[in-house]
């Protein structure tokens, strides 16, 4: 940026910092979206193919978006854990069970209420006319544990709408889960979980 002196007569370089690119704040938009946890089963319930899968229905969240400086891009998702809900085609007291020991004895929902997702650092390439390969270096708060998560997503800007589609795994130990089992031990889930999720946000106005 180039000032004019009026004492000296001369044009010189300010020091000043130059402001960022312009952001657009999108938020998320959940009747829009699908958001998805699958658990993987070892033992006994792995021979019936019995893998669950969970529903995240309840979230919130926002996008700063700077189109032509994605490094200065920005996300924040707030997840309420007592909304998980197993989706299973099971007997109603087998939901019921599975959703208590969920709640009550793996996220500890009471206690951690929330699962929170912040990103201030992300990279993205562009793969044709509006539509990007994101990469988001952000933190994960899960059972009161922070720790850094990488997502990769595919995004697309549509008139007024964000959307991003993507998966990501996470292992239950690094944030104090203890594994989960069932029936005296023969029955037991693995580690790892994979998200997969197809989110949209709107251009706020």
């Amino acid at each position: 940026m180039q000032l004019y002196d009026q004492a000296k007569g001369n044009i010189h370089l300010s020091t000043a910092r130059i402001p960022p690119a312009m952001a657009v704040r999108y938020v998320l938009d959940v009747s829009r979206s699908a958001f998805t946890v699958k658990a993987f089963a070892t033992g006994l319930l792995a021979a019936f193919g019995h893998s669950p899968t969970i529903a995240i229905p309840d979230f919130e969240g926002e996008v700063s978006l700077s189109p032509h400086a994605m490094e200065q891009s920005s996300m924040r998702m707030v997840i309420h854990s007592a909304s998980l809900n197993v989706t299973d085609d099971l007997s109603e007291k087998d939901h019921a069970e599975i959703n208590r020991k969920m709640h009550e004895e793996v996220l500890e929902t009471e206690s951690y209420p929330e699962i929170v997702y912040e990103c201030s650092k992300m990279s993205a390439t562009q793969m044709g006319e509006e539509q990007y390969s994101a990469t988001l270096n952000g933190e994960l708060t899960l059972h009161g544990v922070t720790r850094d998560q990488p997502v990769t997503a595919r995004a697309s800007l549509n008139g007024d709408m964000l959307q991003a589609t993507g998966s990501f795994s996470v292992r239950m130990s690094d944030y104090e889960i203890r594994p989960v089992t069932g029936a005296g031990g023969t029955i037991k889930l693995k580690d790892e979980l994979k998200l997969s999720f197809n989110i949209s946000a709107r251009k706020e106005r």
